[in-house]
């Protein structure tokens, strides 16, 4: 079984074969561990998110429709679950540690809730960008990676990384300006 290529083992997967599925873990889970890690920066959690991959990949077995190798596949999966969870977590617009602190006199309940409106509108407005624009916005806003970093790690050049964080960011400003 190990040495079938990958589209074949993909075959006997759709057919149930679990010793296919096994094979391609072995195969892929280092790098798709690798790919995670890029974007959380934590082992554990990558570990973890590299197993939903897989696990996603069993559960969708039979309706599989891969298009590309295999490898980029389970890379796309692993980019979209890492980027789903820090979605998921609230990851705050931006460093906190920027923003003006307010001592517990000026600071008010309305004040609070203005902020947190204004975070759920940025929040929301993110998850309305198109995949890729919204990919690339986060791994350079939340993730600290350079153009030439996301370049990389997307296959694409630098200049659509330049493009899309462009995007992103009009897309964002007019969001914004509605709110108003």
């Amino acid at each position: 079984m190990t040495n079938k290529t990958d589209q074949e083992l993909i075959t006997s997967l759709q057919n149930g074969n679990e010793s296919a599925m096994d094979v391609l873990f072995h195969r892929h889970y280092s790098s798709i561990c690798r790919s995670v890690y890029r974007i959380l920066k934590d082992s554990n959690l990558s570990e973890d998110i590299a197993q939903e991959v897989f696990l996603g990949l069993w559960k969708k077995r039979e309706k599989l429709k891969i298009t590309t190798s295999v490898q980029a596949y389970l890379k796309r999966a692993a980019v979209n679950k890492s980027l789903n969870f820090i979605r998921d977590q609230k990851v705050k617009f931006d460093d906190e540690e920027k923003m003006p602190v307010l001592s517990n006199n000026q600071s008010t309940t309305q004040q609070q809730l203005e902020a947190d409106d204004l975070q759920k509108l940025i929040n929301d407005s993110i998850d309305l960008l198109p995949e890729k624009c919204r990919l690339v916005f986060t791994l350079s806003r939340f993730e600290e990676m350079s153009y030439q970093e996301i370049a990389n790690e997307l296959n694409i050049s630098i200049k659509t990384v330049e493009n899309q964080i462009s995007k992103a960011l009009k897309f964002l400003r007019k969001a914004l300006r509605q709110d108003e």
